[in-house]
């Protein structure tokens, strides 16, 4: 599989200066990407495959992912100051939730770190179940009844204070497949908890985030990253990316966010994108952008090149981590990885 993965001059100095590491996964080759920096100060680019790589949650020792018919917990198996073949994170596969193909986009933890994710083909919000393959948790008042039939492309989720509060949505149809027709303009943003719609007439939306008291969002279909002006209920662009967007953390004072090639079919083809593209004589890109949310300027990008990598799903931001690695299912490695927990103080 031929992939060259380059990085802006000084994407290496922005990674050190604020001691961060990267994640993402991409959608269509099922790949976890690790992105550190080398003892050398070069980029360590590492890499595990999980079939169809989706939704991603991470903190410095912990990684939420879903994969094609399941939902994945990493743990980070070194001890602070511990280091292994060179890397100072080690994220070891510890559970899996089989929840059969439900088409996982964006995952959260609520307050009791219980997984929260946006089950899409059944339109909803879920959590996970040790019987069953999900326990529906909220579904958009349009929806009628939940039905295998993903009829509004339900994707994004924006947690506060470890409550679900914001959704993204391409439509608002209860109609099987219903969102196909509604791509250009017919997205939305809900509110969880009031149960109503806050903002329309977007192009297929993804990503909502809450960060310093302002719903971010992409609205994928025009290339704009931004956020929701509340008040005038009305989306606010911020900056154009050279791409479909999908994916988005914070860190201080930078956004960083996803962006994939749109594929050459009829979902995707359309859309004010494309125009935008032309327009800015522009092709669109698979990779990473870092967005200095103080001036909306684009610093630093890391892009994708190869035939087989054209999309991205989802980003994370991994802090205090400075060269991470993962542990993959399709090696010895998995079989000779054991730890030890401490010993219980009264049995």
């Amino acid at each position: 599989m031929s992939i060259e993965i380059m990085g802006s001059h000084q994407l290496p100095d922005w990674l050190h200066h604020h001691q961060v590491s990267l994640a993402f996964t991409t959608y269509q080759t099922g790949k976890l990407f690790l992105i550190g920096l080398q003892p050398d100060g070069r980029l360590s680019i590492f890499e595990r495959t999980f079939n169809r790589a989706m939704g991603l949650l991470a903190s410095a020792n912990t990684l939420y992912m879903s994969s094609l018919y399941q939902l994945w917990r990493f743990e980070n198996a070194l001890e602070p100051g511990q280091i292994h073949q060179g890397y100072d994170r080690l994220y070891v596969p510890q559970l899996a939730y089989t929840t059969g193909d439900l088409d996982i986009h964006d995952v959260a933890c609520d307050r009791t770190e219980t997984p929260i994710f946006v089950n899409t083909l059944f339109s909803c919000l879920a959590t996970v179940s040790h019987r069953h393959s999900f326990i529906p948790l909220w579904q958009p008042p349009f929806i009628s009844k939940l039905a295998a039939e993903d009829r509004c492309h339900l994707n994004g989720l924006a947690m506060e204070n470890g409550t679900p509060s914001y959704v993204t949505a391409v439509s608002q149809s209860d109609v099987a497949d219903g969102w196909r027709d509604k791509r250009h303009n017919g997205g939305c943003v809900i509110d969880v908890k009031g149960d109503r719609i806050i903002l329309e007439n977007l192009s297929m939306p993804h990503s909502p985030r809450l960060y310093r008291d302002k719903l971010w969002l992409l609205n994928s279909g025009t290339g704009y990253f931004g956020y929701v002006d509340m008040e005038a209920g009305r989306f606010e662009p911020v900056t154009f990316c050279p791409g479909y967007l999908r994916g988005l953390a914070f860190f201080e004072d930078f956004a960083v966010v996803g962006v994939s090639k749109p594929r050459h079919n009829k979902t995707f083809s359309g859309l004010p994108l494309d125009a935008a593209l032309q327009d800015k004589g522009a092709e669109a890109r698979c990779g990473l952008l870092i967005i200095d949310l103080r001036s909306g300027d684009i610093v630093h990008w890391l892009r994708l090149e190869g035939s087989l990598f054209e999309e991205l799903y989802d980003v994370a931001v991994l802090p205090g981590v400075r060269r991470p690695m993962a542990v993959g299912l399709k090696t010895d490695e998995i079989r000779r990885m054991i730890t030890i927990g401490p010993a219980p103080t009264v049995i």
